[in-house]
């Protein structure tokens, strides 16, 4: 018996990644998981991996940033499972480039799936949530919604948001005395997929990417997916992921937007 055990967790985004190893260590401690993804063949991967563990999975298509789906996808699973205790509004991605490089559209698709998904996910879920009277809204923003990276604009952007949601909310369900607690999550460098499927702006090379990305990603999906059903269990306000993520927001705190200049001399090395 765990935690986690009899309870059911949605968690979005579950196709690779964070997402996966969270719906494996969710399956793993005797979670009931509803899983979606765009990414149909991952999403199947995850699903058989996770039904190894002899608990209840359901996965779907759905685009996060499609709101009558997910409003409908959250009908859904609270019919087949009569109840939601967690949702993790994990899914994302990125597109590289400096504002002035990129195009609305770019800016636009990374704010649907990264912000406009995580408030479809919460706002669909959360009656559901509440009306469980043990509900737990966890969502993914990024140790770049607590500084600013260069070439990462669109990013920045939707993970800032994403944490002045999730504070807010989080204020509210306290204020309102609603049963849910809210967890904002913010991984730094995970070695996952996703610099490999960013988008880029067109003179931007590829390798020097996913180069970058890889001496900064130190921490696997697995510990990430640890550390962040320990700060479920914890009922934590916020929950940080590796020591880089550590290390910049103790940074960020103790030189406050001096931080700034430090990241332009850092990343005038790397040919971003």
């Amino acid at each position: 018996m765990t935690y986690f055990t009899g309870r059911v967790a949605v968690v979005t985004g579950a196709a690779a990644g964070i997402g996966r190893a969270l719906a494996l260590e969710l399956a793993k401690r005797g979670a009931r998981i509803a899983i979606c993804d765009i990414d149909d063949e991952g999403l199947k991967e995850t699903e058989a991996l996770a039904a190894q563990y002899g608990t209840e999975v359901r996965a779907d298509h759905l685009d996060v940033a499609d709101r009558e789906a997910m409003f409908a996808y959250a009908s859904q699973v609270v019919e087949q499972f009569g109840v939601v205790h967690l949702v993790i509004n994990n899914a994302g991605i990125t597109f590289v480039g400096d504002i002035e490089e990129l195009e609305f559209a770019d800016l636009e698709r990374v704010t649907d799936v990264d912000y406009w998904g995580v408030v479809n996910g919460t706002k669909a879920f959360l009656p559901h949530l509440i009306a469980s009277r043990d509900g737990h809204v966890v969502n993914v923003s990024s140790v770049f919604g607590i500084m600013a990276s260069p070439t990462q604009g669109a990013y920045n952007a939707a993970k800032f948001a994403v944490r002045g949601f999730t504070e807010t909310l989080r204020i509210e369900m306290l204020l309102r005395k609603r049963p849910v607690a809210v967890t904002s999550v913010h991984p730094g460098g995970i070695r996952t997929d996703v610099a490999r499927n960013a988008g880029k702006t067109g003179d931007r090379d590829r390798e020097t990417i996913e180069g970058v990305f890889d001496r900064i990603a130190r921490t696997s999906p697995e510990r990430a997916a640890e550390i962040i059903l320990r700060g479920v269990e914890k009922r934590k306000a916020r929950v940080l992921i590796g020591p880089d993520a550590v290390a910049l927001d103790i940074l960020s705190r103790a030189v406050g937007p001096g931080y700034q200049r430090l990241l332009a001399l850092a990343a005038s090395r790397t040919k971003l």
